[in-house]
């Protein structure tokens, strides 16, 4: 039997070795260190934008004209970002887009979110995006976003980061009274309406409310009213940094993996490929957790009115620039957990440390809600990624029955856009703390390059 006619999953130690392994180390400490600067997606546009600019991209206005050579960045809301640089070759040839999103699960605060009961002070919350409930309780938290005041002052708040800040708390029932909440399935054991995070437990005096105490703390420190909270942004994360996991250090814990292990590697690629004679564009999604909706989301027109503007500057119809453009929707993958066998069909799943992961198709069940890329599209990314010495695996979201997720694959698609899923294969996809393995971050990083580069 001739060996080369097969198809086999090799990791990437066996087929690199040791350089590329230390290669992926040295590029890991850049990742973690933009994880923990960005745990909100507007965190991570400021962070994105200091990147760009220290690489000489300057903003972008809608209707500005572009020449060959320009390095832009478009900064919709401070929450979604368009990074391009215009090529020497004919803008008729296309586009190269990734798109990532920079939104991860998380807790949001209700619009009225301050009271008090029982003696302590609580925030009101409603999560944002695909949670398991049960994963949020008991454990350190943060505080971040922005609050907007009625004369348009904006106030960043980021509590819980610093080794001096205090840090937030949703408590959970003791086991000694848990009995029959021990019974109910994980999904409804927590309520929604029981993330309610602890704020504080003093009263402002002897006959005042704890929540006044609260109120006039974070008035003495941001100048708000509680007033303002409707007109702001904040939510509660993980107050845990990333950091290496395991004796040998080969895999990162940290929250929000998903997606920012994607758009980390995009960004990094895009300002190493300062010599493509390609347009290339990078784009960091808001809402994919949610739907992709609203004026952020990947189901906003607006990447259409970039592509517009940048097609007029030379005189071509933007059909034609769609229709020659190539997207890798650079999204996550669940790696086999052999914790949770029984979920995953193993010919076909991908694995931690096997390199970048090109998932066909997403959706649920029947492929419901995908897209499906085409194996035209496929075969030249198999060139690519040969040409580059990149390793990757094929992946799917387990088994067909088990359930299924999307990405913002369809989104781009659907604008007569060849596109494809490519990202990292996560164990722990969704939990406040997730595991991503450095040497699929590196490779992921390296195929996007490829993708971005080849001819």
């Amino acid at each position: 039997m001739n060996k080369d006619l097969l198809y086999k999953k090799e990791t990437v130690y066996k087929k690199l070795g040791k350089e590329v392994t230390a290669a992926a180390f040295e590029y890991c400490e850049g990742y973690k260190s933009f994880l923990d600067s960005s745990k909100t997606e507007r965190e991570a546009v400021s962070t994105a934008i200091a990147m760009l600019s220290a690489k000489g991209y300057r903003e972008y206005t809608l209707g500005d004209k572009v020449k060959a050579g320009d390095k832009l960045y478009y900064n919709n809301r401070g929450k979604n970002l368009f990074a391009f640089s215009i090529g020497s070759e004919s803008i008729r040839n296309g586009i190269r887009i990734t798109a990532s999103h920079i939104d991860a699960p998380r807790i949001d605060l209700k619009q009225c979110p301050l009271y008090e009961e029982g003696g302590i002070a609580y925030f009101k919350t409603h999560y944002y995006g695909g949670i398991r409930k049960y994963q949020w309780v008991a454990t350190p938290l943060s505080l971040h976003g922005v609050i907007i005041t009625k004369d348009g002052k904006t106030v960043n708040v980021c509590v819980g980061e610093d080794e001096s800040d205090p840090v937030f708390y949703i408590s959970d029932l003791l086991p000694h009274l848990g009995y029959e909440q021990a019974k109910l399935p994980l999904d409804s054991a927590i309520k929604g309406e029981q993330l309610n995070v602890i704020l504080g437990n003093i009263p402002e005096d002897e006959e005042d409310s704890v929540k006044n105490a609260v109120l006039t703390l974070i008035a003495d420190k941001y100048g708000i009213t509680e007033e303002d909270f409707f007109s702001s942004e904040l939510c509660v994360v993980p107050a845990a940094k990333a950091r290496d996991i395991g004796f040998d250090r080969s895999l990162i814990g940290s929250y929000g993996h998903d997606d920012r292990v994607c758009a980390y590697p995009s960004l990094t690629a895009l300002l190493e490929s300062e010599d493509s004679t390609h347009t290339l564009m990078c784009v960091l999604a808001d809402k994919e957790e949610t739907g992709s909706d609203g004026v952020s989301g990947m189901q906003s027109d607006l990447i259409l009115d970039i592509i517009d503007s940048i097609a007029n500057s030379f005189g071509v119809s933007s059909a034609l620039v769609r229709a020659n453009s190539k997207c890798l929707s650079a999204d996550v993958c669940c790696g086999y957990d052999p914790n949770f066998p029984e979920v995953f069909e193993k010919m076909n799943t991908s694995f931690v440390g096997c390199g970048a992961v090109f998932t066909k198709y997403t959706g649920a069940r029947g492929k419901s809600s995908t897209n499906d890329a085409n194996p035209e599209f496929i075969a030249w990314l198999r060139a690519a990624m040969e040409a580059n010495n990149v390793v990757w695996q094929s992946g799917e979201l387990g088994k067909v029955d088990a359930g299924g997720g999307g990405t913002v694959a369809k989104f781009i698609s659907k604008h007569n856009i060849e596109t494809i899923d490519l990202g990292v294969a996560l164990l722990a996809m969704h939990a406040p703390y997730e595991l991503a393995a450095k040497v699929d971050v590196y490779e992921t990083h390296k195929a996007i390059k490829a993708f971005y580069n080849f001819d």
